[in-house]
């Protein structure tokens, strides 16, 4: 699709083309006004993805800030193809494709995060808050040596809380294959737990 498919009537040149710089003003301010709709629904969903994928703030808001440049860049296109689908889906695939590529670039260029040149210590007044945290820490470290696909899977369906069919697009994968992938994913989470618990 070129800028052709979104000209304007007016002057056309000798094969029937409308002249080039003639965008509709009017489709640009719809399709504005669409992506802002999309940005306010779905902020939300692409920053805690996000953040469960790499783990701290200013990553997170870094990648949710390019997926959507990403999407404003494709929208229209997207729209286009989606049919009336949700771009939620959308919206993660770019997420978790931004994601992989930052930790292959993180790979080549390994990083000390100042995290851990200090380590802080505090005291917890109730048994039961300890207890609670542990098994929470114990569960994000399970959570990270899940493989990827499974990892994504969780993360898509219980901090993001989308269904299966979701997932599947978001993924490239069948309903079905989906079903399977978060089934062995908290089977083998479940096993990861009761190993370190």
């Amino acid at each position: 699709m070129d800028w052709r498919d979104h000209a304007t009537e007016g002057p056309r040149d000798h094969e029937g083309r409308v002249a080039a710089g003639r965008l509709r003003c009017v489709d640009k301010a719809q399709l504005d006004a669409k992506f802002s709709e999309l940005y306010r629904a779905h902020l939300r969903d692409v920053y805690s993805y996000a953040y469960y994928r790499v783990g701290n703030h200013h990553d997170a808001e870094d990648l949710t800030e390019q997926t959507f440049l990403q999407a404003y860049r494709h929208f229209e296109r997207a729209l286009a193809e989606s049919a009336g689908r949700p771009l939620r889906p959308w919206l993660i695939r770019i997420a978790h494709n931004l994601a992989a590529n930052l930790y292959r670039d993180r790979s080549r260029k390994p990083q000390t995060p100042i995290d851990d040149t200090t380590t802080l210590s505090a005291t917890h007044t109730t048994e039961d808050l300890v207890e609670g945290r542990d098994e929470l820490a114990r569960i994000l470290e399970g959570v990270k040596q899940l493989p990827d696909d499974r990892r994504e899977a969780l993360i898509m369906r219980f901090a993001l809380g989308m269904d299966n069919r979701e997932i599947a697009r978001a993924m490239g994968r069948t309903d079905g294959a989906t079903k399977v992938l978060i089934h062995r994913a908290i089977k083998q989470l479940e096993g990861i737990v009761a190993v370190e618990a």
